[in-house]
């Protein structure tokens, strides 16, 4: 098995998480900031983390309206998938992330994370929740 990566778009970030290599267990490695909309330059760091990893299964949140509607921000995470798979030799898969910044919030919460601190954090716990949700799904 091959470790995946799982990521959580913004408009200025990326939560960036990769699983273990038995493909179980997701955890934080980052949270890439760029300039507002650059998502070339996220392109280009998360390129590096799939060479240097040789990760072959991208994960992305795809956000949802509540409704199940795709909105501007899912078309954006669409485009962003494409520009990976043109780039790299990886499969993109979308995973929807209505709940995924909640989740992580009250867990950062629970564990009594300052809020300044969850800030700073809470991109790259959203997208150990994306990629959780997939590892678990994948083992069902």
């Amino acid at each position: 098995m091959e470790k995946i990566l799982g990521l959580d778009l913004g408009s200025r970030t990326c939560g960036i998480a990769m699983s273990d290599a038995l493909g179980m267990i997701a955890h934080g490695v980052e949270t890439y900031r760029f300039e507002e909309n650059n998502y070339k330059s996220a392109a280009r760091h998360i390129q590096k983390i799939v060479e240097e990893h040789h990760i072959h299964t991208i994960v992305l949140g795809l956000p949802k309206h509540m409704n199940g509607d795709l909105g501007e921000r899912a078309q954006i995470s669409m485009a962003f998938k494409e520009r990976l798979e043109k780039m790299m030799d990886v499969e993109v898969v979308l995973i929807d992330e209505r709940l995924t910044t909640v989740m992580a919030q009250n867990q950062l919460i629970f564990a009594d994370v300052s809020r300044k601190k969850r800030k700073k954090v809470i991109d790259k716990m959203a997208a150990v929740q994306i990629l959780q949700g997939y590892l678990d799904g994948q083992r069902r």
